[in-house]
């Protein structure tokens, strides 16, 4: 498990010294280490390393890790995964963001599945920013009457915007297709100061992602090296 330690030293390097390229403020872009399909050994590695937020994607793996760690109590969990409305209980009980909304009936009961007691779910809405078929997320044209249901339910507190682009040929072609996004999160932030949280930007495209403005990095290969899917649980 060294390993994890040498490798998120190098990823956290490699998003400051992109940070600093673009002439952004210090630390203000977050690392969400994504650990779909990791033992929890590699989480405790990665947590021992100083690592804190973590995300998932499958929602019964996501929640054994959150009960096999309830005493790593400054753990934060993150689902970033598309969402079952026969598995949002599950989500609304045991996590403390969730990045993939995109459907009012998800909305809806994450809110009233929250337990009593907790504080509200912090969410982002997903845009489907390429407009892919195979992909979740709303359309931009659809984003404010999102954030108003969002905003009318008591057990959600709207962070942010979350997208998933399609794959781009270019560092140039990459930024072009995240800036109608940034345009629409300037927008929601101006207006409510608890619109905070651009999640945007993986290996693959994380220097265009810092660049366009992205609050919000989502990491796990170079962290916690390939995947194995015949873990998912």
């Amino acid at each position: 498990m060294a390993d994890i330690k040498a490798n998120l030293v190098q990823v956290t390097g490699q998003i400051d010294q992109l940070v600093q390229q673009c002439h952004r403020a210090a630390g203000c872009v977050r690392l969400l280490a994504v650990s779909k399909t990791k033992p929890v050994s590699a989480l405790c590695a990665a947590y021992e390393a100083g690592q804190r937020a973590f995300g998932e994607n499958y929602v019964q793996e996501a929640v054994d890790k959150y009960h096999a760690l309830s005493h790593l109590t400054d753990i934060e969990w993150h689902f970033i995964g598309p969402i079952q409305s026969n598995k949002s209980r599950l989500i609304a009980e045991t996590m403390h963001w969730v990045h993939s909304i995109d459907r009012e009936k998800i909305a809806r009961r994450l809110s009233e599945q929250r337990l009593e007691g907790l504080p509200p779910l912090n969410v982002c809405i997903q845009v489907n920013i390429s407009g892919e078929e195979s992909k979740a997320g709303i359309a931009l044209s659809e984003l404010g009457d999102m954030v108003a249901l969002i905003n009318s339910l008591p057990n959600l507190r709207l962070r942010g915007l979350m997208a998933i682009p399609a794959p781009q040929e270019s560092h140039a072609a990459q930024c072009a297709v995240y800036a109608p996004l940034v345009e629409a999160f300037v927008d929601l932030s101006t207006s409510d100061s608890m619109i905070d949280t651009l999640s945007i930007g993986m290996s693959g495209d994380l220097a265009a992602a810092i660049e366009s403005g992205s609050t919000m990095v989502r990491v796990g290969t170079a962290i916690f090296g390939e995947r194995d899917y015949s873990a998912k649980a």
